[in-house]
């Protein structure tokens, strides 16, 4: 079926607990930020409706409001992605990272100091490692369709549509490539963040289809939890609901969807994350990027021209250093 260990992969998690309570904290601290300000939006704008003629105008006012507040947060998020990135998910797969080479990490909350530490020797700036991230995840779209996607495992003629919809989920199941990738620069310890974010990228099209296998699995696990999770949310979500002026029940299925990603950006995440590293960290064990790879993936991505370009550069290193393996 699989081939990385639910175990370990728990053990992982349990093991960098001070990360889990931070991803809690920010997560479920956005959460928050949605409710209070979709409520406070919604009060608002019903507070003002009463001022229309319209009899309809408190309701409509709320919406509205609610909307409102919704979007603000939203925006705030976009704007802060750089920081969750580079301080909350670059670290926290850096100590992952040690675990699964079996290296000693700090206990309590010197941990996350070290993670940090282990980040900035790698990336100088936070939009450093934005762009190489971009970068990756514009490259990695382009993998699916190289390597056949699921056509390649079911050569049946007259099955174009049902192959279209796998290959759909196919592509979901590549959300957590760039973490990947991340982990490889991480664990390389190279002075070259967009060269061998390039290497990582050509490795995994390399083992493409085992990778896209055990990605496709998670996702399954990751997606039937998740949707069992936003039905248990319904319940609180609608009671905070409840208590805001007028019938915005609506609201309470948005509400149960950002408590559930809440829910998975803190847990489930961070066991995929775990999972598919130990399976790309074994499959690349004493391979070296082929060029071959290299030109069919420069071929099908822009964003991987654009990576190579970069890597190409004084800063981003000129050469095809042999990766490091555990």
């Amino acid at each position: 079926m699989w081939d990385f260990s639910i175990g370990r992969s728990v053990s992982i998690m349990m093991r960098t607990w001070p990360f889990i309570v931070f991803r809690i904290i920010v997560y479920f601290g956005i959460t928050v930020a949605y409710i209070t300000a979709t409520g406070t939006g919604a009060s608002v704008g019903y507070g003002v409706g009463h001022i229309s003629t319209d009899p309809d105008g408190p309701m409509s006012f709320a919406l509205w409001g609610g909307v409102v507040g919704f979007g603000v947060v939203s925006i705030a998020v976009y704007w802060i992605r750089e920081y969750i990135l580079y301080v909350l998910k670059a670290g926290h797969i850096a100590v992952m990272v040690h675990l699964i080479d079996g290296q000693d990490i700090p206990d309590g909350q010197g941990q996350i100091a070290y993670a940090r530490e282990v980040v900035t020797k790698r990336f100088a700036e936070a939009n450093i490692l934005f762009v190489v991230d971009q970068l990756v995840k514009g490259a990695i779209r382009a993998i699916t369709g190289l390597i056949g996607g699921i056509a390649a495992f079911l050569p049946i003629p007259g099955l174009s549509g049902l192959v279209s919809f796998i290959n759909t989920v196919i592509r979901l199941s590549l959300t957590y490539v760039d973490e990947i990738i991340l982990g490889y620069n991480i664990r390389t310890n190279s002075n070259s963040p967009f060269e061998t974010a390039r290497q990582g990228v050509v490795l995994y099209a390399q083992n493409g289809k085992l990778m896209v296998k055990n990605a496709v699995w998670l996702a399954v696990i990751m997606w039937g939890v998740s949707f069992v999770i936003f039905l248990l949310m319904l319940a609180p979500a609608a009671a905070i609901l409840w208590v805001m002026p007028g019938q915005l029940a609506g609201w309470a299925f948005v509400l149960a969807i950002v408590f559930a990603w809440a829910f998975k950006a803190a847990f489930i995440e961070p066991f995929a994350i775990a999972s598919l590293m130990q399976v790309y960290f074994a499959a690349i064990e004493g391979q070296v990027p082929n060029p071959e790879w290299d030109r069919r993936l420069a071929e099908a991505s822009s964003k991987f021209r654009e990576l190579r370009d970069k890597a190409l550069s004084p800063f981003g290193g000129s050469r095809w250093d042999s990766p490091r393996t555990a």
